[in-house]
């Protein structure tokens, strides 16, 4: 073959595919740039494909982690000049035993043996012997994620911006103490469960840098969301405020109706290192409070710590030179996490990095008392946490090299009809072998980081447990290539994880999904997501309640589109239209005449399924009677769980987020009018939720 054929051969094998289908249906081929780009990135020389291909491994061993179904019939590959038979002994943790003898049988160049698993699920060890002498480690795993109350009952919540949230003083800046208030009120007006935008750390020294899907790790929290009133015993908030001299500051960004980053996350770390020095002052070794704080940091081992480092190590650089932002502009000591100088670091700055371990502390406690209110209060789910696809290259996750990350390589999405060009996230995600050869612990302590306080979890692009899209430093995202990952193991442990924390798992699976996905993932347990706008039939009719998927959540809207107000009224094509956004082949009068054509099927069906009664209202009035049908219409569908934005239940007209902008549009400020519990009691959300609930109960 020649190079070009013998790069290709050697993508595959590497798990990258060479060519891939576009939303208009045309086959793609991807250059050899960019496979030689992506064969870099995980670490394979691209300059000698034939040499790379014909490679051996020196010496054989068994993957760190084994992953199975229990009673699964799993083959095991073993050295390629095994025969005869192996013997092979499991022995999980709980002392439970399974054993037997396989015959090494060869497929094409691998040799392999079958065994079979236990039915009990759990972790342990599989060692073999005979002709084969190894030991490893084991995950037998459920054959499904958790669905807990879903198996049998049809149940409802809300979804709201964590960031948004209000409360008595918060300085503009939602809260976790917020969050607590607001389950419990959701949970008054009967919701089971509460979705929140993603909670994970971002960067403490960069306020600007809002989006909760761009994050610095996936694994810490976000500091910056930590009530400063959390912490009574060592300091109430009006005396922590007092202290700081910010009462006028934080009410000038109280009364905004957009959060303003750059003032609200300075004065809510200044109040939180006014409650540190309290806590430091008030809290000696050996009293109750510093004990639990110690106790926290040392569970959090060398992930905690590496992230505290980090924070502190980026405030400093980034205040020396703003180029700094990226740890891979640092010195080159201070880019590697064992290097002397950064140790030296940490200990002349060990204050600072307490200050970010105790803001971790106070998130734990702040999310696990939202939890905990939530169900106190009622809920059959309580709180759902949302898993980010990825994190920032330039975050305290890649700096600390413990998440098996891809180097040189963004993720995204293809073209599609709503973005020709395709999308770059800025963000990185695993590199498969290297999550391999870890045992697929980083992917682990993610799940476990999110599943912890919560009774749910969504996965954000959920196609990314099979396949993503790649695409090299530098090159436009139309320039990437699809690469593989080990998606039956990840699904393994998603399930293991989810049944041990007791935690429902959705998948966003809206995009670009390969042929089969939604089946294999509805299987495993994992409950897609269904939008009303994209629940059509071939003719742009919109579905039946009685066609949406029993396996799914449904849901009016995402933070992606435009609320039902929004979408009614045209507000998302008033916004879109001036950038540009409408897509290359529509312009706004098409846009417009597309969507009255669309308001129209969307009543006709709340109609024809005894939703909705009468004439559409129009794009100008008051659309109660709107958000009360589309409600109602959810509210009957099969699907097992319903999930109304907040931002629909009280008809608001305005997007949380506008892809394809930064600047352009308020992207991830916007502040709820009042507290939860103020807006749920009123309508036009009381009605609304009543609607849905009376529908769910029925």
């Amino acid at each position: 073959m020649d190079e070009d054929e013998a790069l290709a051969a050697l993508a595959r094998a590497r798990g990258i595919e060479t060519e891939w289908w576009d939303w208009q249906g045309r086959q793609r081929l991807v250059s050899p740039d960019t496979l030689r780009a992506l064969l870099t990135a995980l670490g394979t020389d691209p300059s000698r494909p034939d040499e790379a291909l014909a490679a051996r491994p020196a010496s054989w061993s068994p993957p760190p982690l084994l992953t199975a179904e229990a009673g699964e019939v799993r083959r095991l590959a073993v050295p390629a000049d095994a025969n005869g038979t192996v013997a092979w002994r499991i022995v999980l943790d709980s002392g439970e035993c399974a054993a037997g003898v396989a015959e090494v049988t060869r497929e094409a160049e691998e040799r392999s043996i079958a065994i079979t698993l236990p039915r009990t699920i759990g972790e342990g060890v599989i060692e073999l012997s005979g002709a084969v002498r190894a030991a490893t480690r084991i995950a037998v795993c459920p054959r499904a994620c958790f669905l807990g109350r879903l198996e049998r009952e049809r149940l409802w919540g809300l979804a709201v911006q964590v960031y948004g949230l209000r409360a008595a003083e918060d300085g503009g800046l939602g809260h976790y103490g917020a969050l607590a208030e607001a389950a419990r009120a959701a949970a008054r007006a009967g919701a089971d469960a509460l979705m929140l935008s993603p909670t994970h750390a971002l960067f403490a020294a960069d306020p600007a840098h809002a989006s909760p899907y761009s994050p610095s790790s996936r694994a810490q929290a976000d500091g910056r969301l930590v009530d400063p009133g959390a912490l009574p015993e060592v300091a109430h908030l009006a005396d922590l405020i007092g202290a700081t001299g910010l009462a006028e500051e934080l009410a000038a960004l109280e009364a905004l109706p957009l959060v303003d980053y750059a003032r609200a996350v300075p004065a809510r770390l200044a109040l939180l290192r006014a409650l540190f020095e309290r806590f430091a002052a008030a809290c000696p070794v050996g009293s109750p409070l510093a004990e639990a704080f110690a106790a926290f940091v040392r569970e959090g081992g060398d992930s905690l710590r590496r992230h505290a480092v980090f924070e502190a190590l980026h405030a400093a650089r980034y205040r020396v030179d703003p180029a700094q932002w990226d740890w891979r502009a640092w010195p080159a000591p201070l880019r590697d996490p064992t290097h002397p100088a950064v140790e030296r670091f940490a200990r002349e700055h060990a204050s600072e990095v307490s200050f970010h371990l105790f803001l971790q502390w106070l998130a734990e406690r702040g999310l696990s008392a939202a939890q905990r209110t939530a169900q106190r209060a009622g809920m059959r789910i309580g709180l759902i946490a949302d898993l980010a696809v990825g994190q920032h290259p330039g975050g305290s996750r890649a700096w600390a090299r413990a998440g098996a990350l891809l180097e040189g390589v963004g993720i995204g999405a293809p073209p599609d009809a709503l973005n020709h060009l395709g999308q770059g996230w800025g963000l990185t995600t695993f590199a498969p072998t290297a999550l391999v050869e870890a045992g697929f612990a980083p992917f682990r302590e993610e799940l476990r980081a999110a599943m912890r306080h919560a009774g749910g979890i969504r996965l954000d692009h959920v196609m990314g447990l099979s396949r993503i899209w790649c695409i090299p430093d530098g090159a436009r995202p139309d320039e990437g290539a699809y690469l593989r990952f080990p998606k039956r193991d990840l699904l393994n442990l998603l399930a293991l994880e989810s049944v041990r924390a007791g935690a429902i798992v959705i998948g966003e699976d809206l995009g670009t999904v390969e042929a089969g996905l939604r089946e294999e993932l509805a299987r495993r347990g994992v409950l897609g997501l269904r939008v009303l706008f994209f629940q059509r039939d071939r003719t742009g009719a919109f579905l039946p309640p009685d066609r949406y998927d029993t396996r799914a959540i449904a849901m009016t809207t995402t933070h992606d589109l435009a609320t039902l107000a929004g979408w009614w009224r045209g507000v998302d094509i008033d916004v879109r239209a001036p950038l540009g956004l409408l897509g290359d082949e529509r312009d706004e009068a098409t846009a417009r005449a597309e969507r009255e054509t669309e308001r129209a099927a969307l009543w006709q069906v709340l109609r024809e399924h005894g939703a909705a009664a009468g004439e559409p209202p129009a794009p100008t009035s008051e659309l109660s009677r709107l958000g009360i049908a589309a409600a109602r219409f959810l509210g009957r569908t099969a699907s097992a769980l319903v999930l109304l934005p907040i931002e629909d239940a009280i008809l608001s007209p305005d997007q949380v987020n506008l892809p394809g902008t930064v600047a352009e549009h308020p992207n991830w400020r916007r502040r709820l009018p009042a507290p939860l519990g103020d807006l749920l009691a009123r309508d036009p959300a009381a009605s609304l939720l009543a609607a849905l609930a009376a529908e769910r109960a029925g």
